[in-house]
C-alpha cells in the first residue's frame, strides 16, 4: 500500500473531531491544575490521531466488504475499489495503525497510572464496536450518544490526566465539572452522527441499521438534534459559573446565532448533499472560539508574572 492509498483510507481531515477535545483537555488541565506535560501531551495527540485513523480505514474497509458482497455498482467509486487496494493490505493497515495507538496508549499509562488505562479503553471500545460485531453501534439507536462520550468525555478526560496525574482526585465534584466541561465538544460530534443518520434513514433500514432515527422519528429526532446545540451552551455557562472555565471563554456564545441558523436550515431540509454540511460547519464554529479564547486566557494567566508592563494591560484585558 502507498503512502498516498494510506491517507486516502484513513482519511486524515476527519481528525478534527478527536483533536478538539483534545485540546481542550490540555488547556482544561493546564488552566486549572497548572499543569503542562508537553512531550506526554503530543504522545496523547498521537494516539487520538491513530486510533482515528485506524477507526477510519476499518470503516472504508466495511464499507467495501458489505457493497463487494451484495455486487454493488459504487464498488469502484470508493476508495479501496478505485485504488484497486489488496483488502488483506487494508486489513494490515488498521490492525498496524491500531497497534501503534496502543503501544503508545500503553507507554502514557507506565508514565502515569492505570486510571488512564481505563478511561482508554472504554473510548477504545466503544470506537471499535460502533461499526464491529454482529450487532455495530452505530446501528443501535445509542450510537449517537455513545460516539459523543467516546469522542467528547474520554478523549478529554484522557488528556486532562495526562497532564494532571499528580494532582488531579477524582471526587464527584471533580467527575461532574469534567463530565459538564467534555459537552461542548462532544455534542458536536454527536450532532454530526445524529444528522448523518437522519439524513441516511431509508438507505439504512434497508442495510439492517435501526438508528436513534428509526425508533422516535424524524421529527423527534430533529428535535434532540438541536437540543444537543442548546446543551453544548449550556455547559458552557455552567463550566464558567463553575469557575473550571475562564470567563472569556463566555465570548463563545456569541457564535450561538450563527449555529441556530444553521440548525433552523438543516431541520427545515435534511438532505447529504447540502444541508447535512451546516452540521460540519457548527462542529469547527463552537469548538475553535472556545479553545481560542480558554487559549487566551490561560497565557495570560500565565505571563502575569512577567515584568514587561504591556504583558500586564494584555492581562486586564483578557481578565473578562
Amino acid at each position: 500500500m502507498t503512502l498516498k492509498q494510506y491517507f486516502l483510507l484513513s482519511q486524515p481531515e476527519y481528525s478534527t473531531t478527536s483533536l478538539f477535545p483534545a485540546f481542550m483537555g490540555i488547556l482544561y488541565a493546564w488552566y486549572n491544575s497548572g499543569t503542562f506535560r508537553l512531550g506526554l501531551s503530543l504522545l496523547g495527540l498521537l494516539t487520538v490521531v491513530l486510533f482515528q485513523l485506524a477507526i477510519s480505514i476499518r470503516d472504508n474497509y466495511l464499507d467495501y466488504y458489505v457493497a463487494n458482497n451484495k455486487n454493488a455498482e459504487d464498488t469502484q467509486v470508493m476508495a479501496v475499489g478505485k485504488e484497486n487496494v489488496p483488502l488483506k493490505n487494508v486489513r494490515f493497515s488498521y490492525y498496524l495503525t491500531g497497534a501503534v495507538a496502543f503501544i503508545i496508549c500503553v507507554f502514557l499509562v507506565f508514565q502515569t497510572s492505570l486510571t488512564l488505562l481505563y478511561i482508554g479503553l472504554v473510548g477504545m471500545i466503544i470506537g471499535v464496536l460502533y461499526t464491529f460485531g454482529p450487532i455495530p453501534i452505530s446501528s443501535t439507536p445509542f450510537g449517537d450518544v455513545l460516539i459523543g462520550v467516546a469522542y467528547g468525555f474520554c478523549i478529554f478526560t484522557a488528556m486532562v490526566y495526562v497532564n494532571a496525574f499528580e494532582v488531579i482526585q477524582f471526587d464527584w465534584l471533580t467527575i461532574g465539572q469534567l463530565i459538564v466541561a467534555s459537552i461542548p465538544t462532544a455534542i458536536t460530534v454527536m450532532a454530526i452522527s445524529l444528522a448523518n443518520n437522519i439524513c441516511d434513514l431509508e438507505e439504512d433500514v434497508e442495510n439492517g441499521r435501526f438508528t436513534l432515527p428509526y425508533h422516535i422519528g424524524i421529527d423527534k429526532a430533529l428535535v434532540v438534534f438541536k437540543y444537543f446545540y442548546y446543551a453544548g451552551y449550556l455547559a458552557i455557562i455552567l463550566s464558567v459559573i463553575f469557575g473550571t472555565f475562564p470567563r472569556l471563554v463566555a465570548l463563545t456564545l456569541l457564535t450561538f446565532p450563527y449555529v441556530l441558523k444553521n440548525i433552523r436550515i438543516f431541520m427545515n431540509e435534511q438532505d447529504k448533499q447540502t444541508t447535512f454540511l451546516t452540521a460540519i460547519v457548527n462542529s469547527f464554529v463552537i469548538p475553535v472560539p472556545l479553545i481560542l479564547t480558554f487559549y487566551m486566557k490561560t497565557q495570560a494567566k500565565k505571563s502575569a508574572k512577567s515584568h514587561y508592563p504591556w504583558y500586564h494591560v494584555g492581562v486586564k484585558i483578557l481578565n473578562f
